[in-house]
């Protein structure tokens, strides 16, 4: 006979097992009927605007996971820009850079929009922290120094920030280091497409605190980046990155962005090229409008009457890319929810896998009984 404690083990992951992967069914199973230790860290979950992360020039820096909300307000062509971020670096503090077609405003935004849109597009069934956020404007400044003009500098969601334009990336490099960062060359190309013209960059620093200060992770607050653009985008272009994520033992991270406008979008590098991101849900969410609204901290009348959403899941690699993401409309609106497709599929696997598993401990504890009586 099988353990009696083993057995109520197995029921209850059966029982439970709509919550895990086959993979993490597998190996908890497994460790539990060969004693393997650690079988929990089968399941553990990954931690939850692209951009040019910085620090000083002796410690590395990269982009980890992210979350972004874009709402784009097609009549009045502005795009609502919403993240919260992870830093992968060994600094005490960390600067990154937002690049915009125009001059942004910068606001506060809560992070409840973030988890009511995790409930909109999770399968069912859904189980069921945020940052102290302020704001203390400055008066815009105006400087003109390494050929960078700085427009505004304000306190915001626990930032401080700068918004400004460059002449060249060898200027923007100059007044980065006279900020307090040695930046590397690297910084100075990525920034040319955006260099003159309309384009501004949102400078923001945010620094561990006490009890993250051994960490090398810094976890970024909410903020809103909203600007007048002809077509929404995600600056999904970065710097060279590979050694540094090789330094931090950065491999993986996650991109994961809402899309909500009119319409359904869709995304391409620079508007035409193949994008790596995969829309996982799709559908009409205007009954949440005025919800989602509250919680993004936004007035009524602000995108249009009719919220169409896309979840777009990129595995971001920490690779050059060829381009910023662009959106535009998609052929024809379709709802889908690939994450219950892919939910329900994973479920039978387990079941099945479990049944399989329990068979065969059974027939080899029959066998081994056998043998000892023989």
């Amino acid at each position: 006979m099988i353990d009696d404690g083993l057995a109520e083990f197995m029921f209850f992951v059966m029982r439970e097992q709509r919550l895990l992967n086959v993979r993490g069914v597998l190996t908890i199973v497994c460790s539990a009927i060969l004693g393997l230790p650690s079988a929990s860290s089968a399941f553990q979950p990954m931690s939850p605007l692209g951009c040019c992360a910085v620090s000083r020039a002796e410690n590395p820096v990269v982009n980890a996971d992210q979350t972004v909300i874009i709402l784009w307000d097609k009549e009045r062509q502005t795009q609502h820009f919403i993240r919260k971020a992870d830093f992968k670096t060994d600094a005490s503090d960390i600067g990154f850079l937002v690049p915009s077609p125009s001059r942004p405003e910068l606001s506060e935004s809560g992070n409840a929009a973030f988890a009511l849109l995790d409930r909109i597009t999770m399968p069912p069934p859904q189980s069921g922290g945020g940052f102290p956020l302020g704001c203390a404007a400055q008066a815009p400044t105006n400087s003109l120094a390494y050929g960078v003009r700085v427009v505004e500098e304000k306190r915001v969601a626990g930032f401080d920030a700068t918004i400004l334009t460059a002449r060249s990336g060898e200027d923007l490099v100059q007044w980065l280091k006279k900020n307090g960062y040695a930046y590397s060359p690297a910084v100075a190309e990525w920034a040319k497409p955006y260099l003159g013209g309309t384009w501004h960059f949102t400078a923001l620093k945010v620094a561990k605190d006490q009890a993250t200060a051994t960490q090398n992770t810094v976890k970024a607050a909410a903020l809103r980046i909203s600007f007048r653009t002809d077509q929404p985008l995600f600056p999904y272009r970065e710097p060279e990155s590979s050694e540094s994520s090789q330094q931090l033992g950065a491999k993986k991270r996650l991109l994961r962005i809402y899309f909500m406008a009119e319409t359904q979008y869709e995304g391409k590098i620079d508007g035409t090229k193949r994008w790596s991101g995969k829309a996982l849900w799709s559908g009409d969410i205007t009954s949440h409008r005025t919800e989602l609204l509250s919680a993004l901290q936004l007035p009524p009348s602000t995108g249009p009457s009719r919220w169409w959403l896309t979840k777009i899941d990129d595995q971001w690699p920490y690779e050059k890319a060829a381009g910023d993401v662009y959106f535009s409309p998609a052929a024809r609106e379709k709802s889908f929810n690939l994450s219950a497709a892919s939910t329900s599929k994973t479920i039978e696997l387990s079941g099945l896998t479990l049944v399989a598993l329990f068979s065969w401990t059974l027939l080899r504890k029959r066998s081994q009984r056998i043998n000892s009586t023989c």
